[in-house]
């Protein structure tokens, strides 16, 4: 017989940095969730990953204290200020531009992306990406 679903869980964690201090601690524990576990599959799945780069995960809990997880691609916003180089995003995008990147940079962010995009083809990932970079005052040169 499958698991009953007792909810499910977002969160945003640096890759292989999960701890059970706050934030992740407290979110896990108060749904019963083992932390010390989380935090070593956790780590290990992402090893592979740059260290530091926020990751998604989408926790699914079950009734028995047990556990799924899904780590999702970092966020769109996060990998074009590292191609750009920059620490942040416009605070006015439509009127300042920070910074650029190229059709190749934004067709790589795109590639890497696109399970968790909701587009059919790397071209319409590119699209989503393109709008991204735009809303953060990012241009994009050819």
């Amino acid at each position: 017989m499958a698991k009953k679903v007792a909810g499910k869980l977002k969160l945003q964690v640096p890759a292989g940095k999960a701890n059970p201090s706050p934030p992740v601690g407290p979110a896990l524990g108060q749904r019963g969730i083992n932390i010390m576990e989380f935090c070593k599959a956790f780590n290990a799945k992402t090893q592979e990953m740059e260290v530091g780069a926020p990751c998604p995960v989408i926790i699914t809990y079950f009734t028995d204290k047990s556990f799924q997880m899904e780590i999702k691609t970092p966020p769109a916003s996060y990998l074009l200020k590292k191609a750009a180089k920059l620490q942040s995003g416009s605070k006015t995008p439509s009127r300042e531009v920070v910074g650029h990147v190229t059709v190749k940079q934004v067709r790589e962010i795109a590639e890497a992306k696109m399970k968790d995009l909701n587009a059919n083809d790397v071209e319409g990932a590119m699209q989503i990406i393109l709008g991204s970079a735009r809303s953060m005052g990012i241009e994009v040169k050819g």
